[in-house]
């Protein structure tokens, strides 16, 4: 049988959907999207997504779409395809819609394309064993702020870890390292967590925030301040977040273990009140 998904007002077979191929997110990349999780059929944060999907839709003056109204469209997905009650995932996603193909924004505008489906969370990675990660080049665009469905260079990183056969690839903009291609990127520097500072070269990550959040309320000593991609070595930890990664562990970077090359104890404190939040 056939997953439901939303599609421009409608709900109906996944197999049935159907977008035009000159839908300005086929042709240009022109479009957001947003990933929401539930837990036991419970959205955790969805109401920090869908205002960052509409700052996402804003930047791009995508009109004709209220972010607010995905909530609705996401717990009927639940309810349509057997969720209620469990973990799953829902994928958001608006184009600018279906126009000639021209550069500039269809004049008059078009209705947008709105899309949203829900699977259930994969997983192959294991938080008490830990990931490996390697460092690539970032060589994406200016404006990472921005949840853009223009992935490529997100891809591309993404590709070259799993032929490492690794968790994730750390991307580094001038020395920098900026966050994962799917993740928050956290370091623990001499007990102190580090991550780097919001900026048009990292995405505004709902988890990252609700890291920094647990480490404030805690009594965890934190900040928003750049490491490099030399101070890696010298790392206690290393951690990722971002929505279906949670906080995982990273116990080597390219060649080299981090700390003790097992999950270290900030990582595992932190992921433990994580969780309290999502239970």
């Amino acid at each position: 049988m056939s997953a439901i998904v939303y599609l421009n007002g409608s709900y109906l077979p996944k197999d049935e959907a159907r977008i035009s191929p000159e839908d300005r997110g086929f042709l240009f990349a022109d479009g957001i999207y947003e990933v929401a999780r539930a837990y036991g059929g419970t959205f955790f944060a969805l109401d920090a997504h869908l205002q960052r999907m509409a700052r996402g839709l804003a930047a791009l003056a995508i009109e004709g779409f209220d972010a607010t109204d995905a909530a609705e469209v996401s717990h009927e997905l639940l309810q349509r395809n057997g969720f209620t009650g469990k973990d799953a995932i829902v994928y958001l996603q608006i184009t600018r819609g279906v126009a000639p193909r021209t550069h500039f924004f269809p004049d008059p505008p078009v209705s947008p394309t709105v899309f949203a489906m829900v699977n259930p969370v994969r997983s192959r990675w294991d938080p008490r064993q830990g990931v490996g990660v390697i460092t690539a080049p970032d060589q994406r665009w200016t404006r990472c702020d921005i949840k853009s469905v223009s992935l490529l260079p997100n891809c591309l990183a993404a590709q070259a870890a799993r032929a490492a056969g690794v968790a994730e690839a750390l991307l580094i903009r001038d020395g920098v390292v900026m966050e994962g291609t799917h993740t928050s990127v956290f370091g623990v520097f001499d007990g102190e967590v580090r991550t780097a500072p919001a900026s048009n070269y990292i995405l505004p990550s709902i988890t990252r925030q609700v890291v920094l959040d647990l480490c404030a309320e805690h009594g965890l000593p934190h900040r928003t301040e750049p490491f490099f991609g030399q101070d890696l070595a010298r790392a206690d930890e290393l951690f990722l977040a971002g929505t279906t990664m949670e906080v995982m562990p990273v116990v080597r970077v390219d060649d080299r273990s981090v700390g003790a090359g097992a999950p270290g104890p900030v990582a595992q404190r932190l992921l433990h009140l994580f969780h309290g939040l999502t239970q």
